[in-house]
């Protein structure tokens, strides 16, 4: 029997996904980072961007707006703002997302610096969505328009 990792990805709406994986890499604030089973502890700051787990050698995607985790004796929980599982990616609605912040960016010349952090909080949010989706559409030979 092989060493697992018990893995949790907790939203404010819901706990997302829970399983035991053999590996995740995740987004966290100076880079990214891959925890595989016996990983010391370790506890990060998660940045928008991709999750990339790993069960029985199948990739599965997730986009997050950013959260933290915390992993100790092979169980890692992230509490993420949000989360998406790639399949589940509206790709035409996240590319219009990013597409209106980075309109709105524009708009406002004068952004003060708590709405200048909202919007491009946003924008970087839905960059990962759209990179996620893609990869998915990708990997699973569907049309992107």
């Amino acid at each position: 029997m092989s060493l697992r990792i018990k893995f949790k990805i907790v939203t404010p709406e819901k706990n997302l996904f829970e399983q035991e994986i053999d590996q995740v890499t995740l987004p966290v604030s100076d880079g990214q980072v891959t925890i595989l089973p016996g990983h010391r502890s370790y506890i990060a700051s998660l940045k928008p961007g991709e999750i990339m787990i790993k069960v029985g050698g199948v990739e599965t995607l997730l986009a997050t707006s950013g959260g933290f985790l915390e992993f100790n004796d092979n169980s890692l929980v992230v509490l993420a703002d949000t989360a998406e599982v790639a399949g589940e990616i509206d790709l035409a609605r996240a590319e219009q997302a990013v597409k209106r912040a980075e309109q709105l960016k524009h708009e406002k010349v004068s952004l003060g610096e708590q709405e200048y952090a909202r919007v491009a909080a946003a924008i970087e949010k839905e960059i990962a969505r759209v990179r996620v989706a893609r990869k998915h559409h990708s990997r699973h030979n569907l049309k992107i328009d």
